[in-house]
């Protein structure tokens, strides 16, 4: 496998914000996912609303929108950038009584969205924690990964069933 230089430093070691400049504006998608897992009476209660907090999964859905819009000011080096859409999705999974979060960014622009989708179902899974740690503290949220992106130079990543780097 070839060496790939890592872009967020300079020659002397030190950390700078990659230049863009010189790059295409093109349309760049990423889809990102997390999973909460938890009691399947916590995950009976999102469904019915009866969270003493909430609409768990509204609240969660918008946490996620702007926390993907804040990710310039809680990712270093991250570009701020001027999204074009931002989408927060949740799928119940009963048998496993978990919540996958997936979130979908698009923009036109020089540079990806990876880190944006990654940021917006992060922080959408820890805010379901948050409204639901009063009946369920054991929830564990695992799996952040990056689904799919496309766009720019290095093209389109999907994730395969056996894509591991463990």
């Amino acid at each position: 496998m070839p060496e790939t230089k890592l872009t967020h430093f300079d020659e002397q070691g030190s950390a700078i914000m990659v230049d863009v400049s010189g790059k295409a504006v093109t349309t760049r998608t990423a889809i990102a996912s997390a999973t909460v897992y938890m009691k399947p009476e916590t995950l009976n209660m999102i469904k019915d609303r009866t969270i003493s907090k909430g609409d768990v999964l509204a609240v969660a859905r918008i946490a996620g929108i702007m926390a993907t819009k804040k990710t310039p000011e809680l990712i270093p080096l991250c570009h701020p950038l001027a999204l074009s859409s931002v989408r927060i999705d949740f799928m119940l999974q009963e048998e496993s009584s978990s919540i996958e979060v997936i979130s979908t960014v698009k923009i036109q622009a020089q540079t990806g969205v990876e880190m944006e989708a990654l940021t917006g179902c992060a922080v959408a899974a820890l805010t379901i924690y948050d409204m639901c740690k009063a009946v369920d503290k054991a929830m564990t949220i695992k799996d952040i990964k990056l689904l799919e992106k496309h766009g720019g130079k290095s093209g389109s990543f999907t994730r395969t069933d056996n894509t591991d780097n463990t």
